[in-house]
């Protein structure tokens, strides 16, 4: 067990989430334990608290608090697996993959596998699942995004620092596009407008987050409610009781 330690951001660690940047130092220790630290106020940026989302800039100081020592190492094989991942899994999470160069992985999320640990959702996570994507790196490959669990879609994975950090700007400065496709019960009208809801967090059922909904003349007043805002456009339609249609989130809320 290490004791208290502050360390300052270089220029080069700068620009990305605290999590990342604490995992890149303590490779042993899970999100969850990270979450955890932020969470009561053990792992702090500035003398502040924080989230592990929090995005630390050259020259912050992080207090770091006594963290425990990795286990013993394991003998190495040519592919390094974590302690989640077996056969199965690796087969699972390697035939997702849609696209792969240089810098990036393109990764076809099943619906049910949450993009990253954390409370309620088990070990079992892509981010757990990456050391069967490193292809011959040195290093895993990063999330630079996140999908809901029961979201299926394409999710994109860094293979360096640098385009991590790159592409994490990108989707911060929403200079990204993201379209969900989505079968809805009923067919929209207008078949093309904007939705203009508030979203506050309602609990957890059955190991999932759940959001609650709320009109926009009760926003102000509902505590914790955030504005949600998503353009959308009507594809297709089967008569009056199923329609396909795109969603562009122009804010990003949890599960909007």
């Amino acid at each position: 067990m290490s004791g208290v330690q502050t360390i300052q951001v270089t220029e080069e660690d700068g620009e990305q989430r605290l999590d990342r940047w604490l995992r890149k130092r303590f490779p042993h220790v899970s999100q969850v334990a990270i979450e955890k630290l932020c969470r009561t106020g053990q792992l702090r940026v500035d003398g502040g608290r924080v989230k592990g989302a929090t995005r630390v800039q050259p020259g912050q100081e992080i207090r770091i608090p006594p963290m425990p020592e990795p286990g013993p190492a394991r003998e190495r094989s040519e592919r390094p697996l974590g302690p989640q991942v077996n056969d199965a899994d690796v087969q699972m999470i390697q035939e997702a993959v849609l696209w792969k160069d240089d810098h990036i992985i393109a990764l076809n999320k099943p619906p049910g596998l949450p993009s990253q640990g954390g409370s309620g959702l088990g070990g079992r996570h892509v981010d757990g699942l990456t050391t069967a994507l490193m292809f011959g790196y040195k290093e895993r490959p990063k999330l630079v995004h996140r999908l809901d669990k029961n979201t299926s879609g394409i999710l994109l994975l860094a293979r360096t620092d640098r385009i991590a950090r790159a592409l994490s700007e990108a989707f911060r400065l929403r200079s990204t596009r993201k379209i969900y496709w989505a079968a809805v019960a009923g067919v929209p009208h207008p078949r093309m407008g904007t939705i203009r809801y508030g979203l506050v967090k309602g609990g957890h059922r059955g190991g999932d987050e759940k959001m609650i909904a709320v009109h926009p003349r009760d926003i102000d007043k509902t505590e914790g409610a955030k504005r949600a805002t998503t353009d959308y456009a009507v594809l297709d339609a089967l008569g009056t009781r199923t329609s396909w249609c795109a969603l562009v989130p122009i804010t990003g809320r949890t599960h909007q």
